[in-house]
């Protein structure tokens, strides 16, 4: 069975990390992971920090790790607008442990909101699972 494809684009504020036509996506979108295939309803939601997984419409596979970000669905075609981005094999550990340690502190600033800290701790406990995530790899 032929797989049909469209255009999916990751996009960073650094770099555009992929621009090709692929058979599916598996973003870690805020509700739980998600699998984009042509002709998906239009969506759009935002990302959690966790892996996107693409396959090409040549047949490979590619992992990208997110920080974060949104991603516009349509049928035709998938973006995803990531606060911060690398491929899986080029992530480094201690990157995501700076990332847990700067929102440790920003936690114990205590001059939050308590919706702003809810976020917070919510960022947190996103951060240590995706290195729990990538120590597994």
């Amino acid at each position: 069975m032929i797989m049909a494809d469209f255009n999916f684009e990751l996009v960073s504020p650094e770099r555009l990390l992929l621009s090709e036509r692929v058979t599916e996506v598996v973003i870690p979108a805020t509700e739980g992971e998600m699998t984009v295939m042509a002709n998906h309803a239009p969506t759009m939601t935002t990302l959690k920090p966790g892996v996107v997984t693409v396959k090409t419409a040549g047949g490979k596979t590619e992992r990208y790790v997110v920080f974060g970000g949104f991603a516009d669905i349509l049928p035709t075609g998938c973006t995803l607008l990531a606060e911060s981005a690398v491929p899986a094999d080029e992530l480094d550990r201690s990157a995501i442990e700076k990332r847990v340690a700067a929102v440790k502190s920003q936690i114990d600033e205590n001059s939050h909101s308590d919706e702003h800290l809810t976020r917070l701790e919510q960022f947190l406990s996103e951060l240590t699972q995706l290195n729990e995530i990538v120590v597994a790899a």
